[in-house]
């Protein structure tokens, strides 16, 4: 079995939907194989995430999205890489210019199955797909200093957990975010 296979099938589902929708990645990947870690997949790829925490649990490390128009967590995809961990911290790193992460638990927090509705990427048109996340939870020091990635966002902030249905535009977004940082308060 492929090592992130290995990753997808160990993780421990923490609900029915969580579990359903590791089912349907898991199916997905043995059709697709290595594929999925494409986005030459048009369908649905493989993508990984991160909920960032302060060290009290009170804020999150969110950027202005500028595809979604949303307060939005870090995350891309995997481009071929089967670590979903390292393509989470890099993500992270490039949108928020902290790479000194501090993983919260002992590896993946979540995973989900994403729509993803058609848009512009640089000119181009990108089709509606479906992003297979597989999401972790790390946490950073707030003093750090923060970089925008003009290509991926237009701001990088820590706000406070109470303020992330208020400022985050994407309603299906909300559940999965505060399930995240839940599960980050008991690890």
């Amino acid at each position: 079995m492929n090592s992130y296979l290995n990753v997808l099938s160990k993780f421990p589902a923490g609900d029915e939907r969580e579990k359903a929708e590791q089912e349907m990645i898991l199916n997905l990947a043995e059709k697709e194989g290595d594929n999925l870690l494409l986005r030459t997949c048009l369908y649905a790829h493989l993508t990984a995430s991160s909920i960032i925490l302060n060290r009290d649990r009170t804020k999150t490390l969110f950027v202005w999205h500028n595809i979604y128009k949303s307060w939005a967590w870090t995350g891309g995809h995997c481009d071929g890489d089967p670590d979903f961990e390292r393509v989470a911290r890099r993500e992270a790193a490039e949108e928020t210019g902290i790479g000194a992460l501090t993983r919260i638990g002992e590896g993946v927090a979540s995973m989900e199955i994403l729509p993803v509705h058609a848009h512009m990427k640089r000119g181009r048109m990108v089709g509606t797909h479906l992003h297979l996340n597989v999401s972790y939870l790390f946490e950073a020091e707030e003093t750090w200093p923060l970089r925008i990635c003009p290509e991926e966002n237009r701001d990088v902030r820590w706000i406070e957990i109470a303020d992330i249905e208020r400022m985050c535009t994407e309603p299906d977004m909300i559940p999965v975010y505060l399930r995240l940082i839940r599960r980050a308060n008991v690890c």
